[in-house]
């Protein structure tokens, strides 16, 4: 298995497949240039609030999921958090900064 670094890096595109407008499939790349399929956003009316699939390498497919925030739809960065941090085993991609 490829060594991950430690967060996605900021070549991190998202892609739409013209069959479906829908769907915004994003997709990671590593420091040695493999790229890793992560989520799917699920467009539903709003910029901001996207519906999370996350991509199940085990399967080859998407599966609808909870964001780290705990619900099932989102932001689109909240969506690259959550999947970073479960695919690159980071949970601190879902944490913020320190609050004062």
């Amino acid at each position: 298995m490829p060594s991950h670094s430690p967060r996605c890096s900021t070549s991190t595109s998202s892609r739409r497949r013209l069959a479906d407008p829908r769907f915004a499939y994003v997709t990671g790349t590593l420091a040695d240039g493999e790229q890793i399929r992560l989520c799917r956003l699920r467009y539903g009316g709003s910029a901001s609030i996207w519906g999370f699939s996350i991509y199940r390498a085990s399967a080859g497919d998407y599966q609808p999921s909870i964001l780290h925030t705990g619900k099932t739809a989102g932001s689109p960065e909240d969506a690259l958090d959550t999947a970073c941090g479960l695919y690159l085993n980071d949970p601190t991609a879902w944490t913020g900064p320190p609050k004062n």
